[in-house]
């Protein structure tokens, strides 16, 4: 398997989170890491700011951004 591109979720002109499907030693992983570029998005390089995530912790980590989703929703109701 190839890598998989998830998403990119822009942080700034030069900086983007890329969520991706990733092997390693025939295991697969979920890679959340920052990239950069330095030529107006033509390229984009990782750096070492970044978390691996388990397959049998995707569960986990998707019930915590529904939380923090629900306590972002309820400050805006406020």
């Amino acid at each position: 398997m190839s890598d998989k591109m998830i998403t990119m979720i822009p942080r700034s002109a030069t900086e983007e989170l890329h969520v991706q499907i990733k092997e390693y030693k025939d295991k697969k992983y979920l890679d959340l890491r920052i990239y950069y570029t330095t030529d107006n998005g033509a390229s984009w390089n990782p750096t070492k700011k970044g978390i691996t995530v388990s397959p049998e912790n995707i569960e986990l980590l998707k019930k915590s951004l529904e939380e923090a989703q629900k306590e972002f929703e309820g400050e805006q109701a406020e």
